[in-house]
């Protein structure tokens, strides 16, 4: 809804990473706190729950130095080792995109191949195959990134709505990089089919703000740019469904139409008739935000 790193309609993503791990947070903290009274006895594993709670908690603050430190501790327990990669992994991710630094790249891709996923929890299954999904995307392995968000959005949907949008939109951007990097025809193909997969996601939500951008944005992919005007106009109004997400999403769809599909309109016509038709349409756009505020 990706620099050159990062998933976006433009240059930045409606990043869910923040909220992604909540589950996680307070899953651990659920455990720490009744087993407070339980410190003297059972003090390593209490500690070592901690450290995740602490590791996830400074995750959503995006500390990820800090993170990093709190969820290394949290992996020498074996009943916080796995979950507490997972956190690692996406720690380290998330620096990567910030500072970009192959060792944080390297780091995720480690921490991420030491975890059984036997003996996940399954939310946590599903942040673990959010990570790998990532870890691929920021490798430019596109496609293979793709496949695996592909296979995550309905698993990741049915356990909180927050994560299957996270989901939904990486496999949104991963096929946008991955048509954008394919010969002409190939790339059709693949806006096409992110079209007809973010359309039925919208059949069965209509409140997604991840699937009403990518509708958007693949039919401009495809080359359909007056049907790409119409999904934009279409994911404005509807933006009214997408509640936290709504005003992200104009913002998106109004980059959008704005910095690519008009310019699309325009781009067959006569040159003496461009930046007419252009302010025209640029009007247009403008009266339909202002009808549907």
């Amino acid at each position: 809804m990706q620099p050159v790193i990062v998933p976006a309609c433009y240059d930045a993503p409606l990043d869910p990473v923040v909220k992604s791990l909540v589950f996680l947070w307070r899953a651990a903290l659920g455990a720490v706190l009744p087993m407070a009274a339980l410190l003297v006895t059972a003090g390593p594993a209490l500690a070592s729950r901690a450290d995740l709670a602490r590791a996830l908690a400074l995750y959503n603050e995006r500390k990820f130095d800090q993170a990093i430190e709190a969820a290394t501790a949290a992996r020498k327990t074996p009943d916080t080792q796995d979950a507490a990669a997972v956190v690692l992994a996406r720690a380290h991710l998330e620096r990567y995109r910030e500072g970009v630094d192959p060792a944080d790249l390297g780091a995720a891709r480690e921490a991420l191949g030491a975890v059984r996923t036997g003996v996940l929890e399954p939310r946590v299954r599903i942040e673990y195959l959010l990570a790998v999904g990532q870890a691929l995307f920021l490798e430019d392995e596109f496609g293979a990134a793709a496949a695996l968000f592909a296979s995550g959005v309905a698993p990741a949907r049915d356990a909180d709505p927050a994560l299957g949008e996270a989901m939904l939109d990486w496999w949104g951007s991963a096929m946008e990089r991955q048509a954008d990097l394919s010969a002409p025809e190939r790339r059709k193909d693949l806006f096409s089919a992110l079209v007809k997969d973010m359309r039925l996601e919208l059949s069965r939500n209509p409140e997604s703000a991840a699937a009403s951008y990518w509708v958007a944005a693949g039919l401009r992919g495809s080359g359909d740019s007056l049907a790409a005007w119409e999904a934009a106009t279409a994911g404005w109004v509807r933006a009214r469904l997408a509640g936290s997400r709504s005003a992200a999403l104009r913002a998106d769809l109004d980059k959008l139409v704005l910095q690519g599909i008009i310019p699309d309109r325009v781009r067959a016509l006569q040159a003496a008739d461009r930046a007419a038709t252009a302010s025209q349409l640029r009007a247009d756009w403008e009266l339909v935000k202002q009808r549907w505020r």
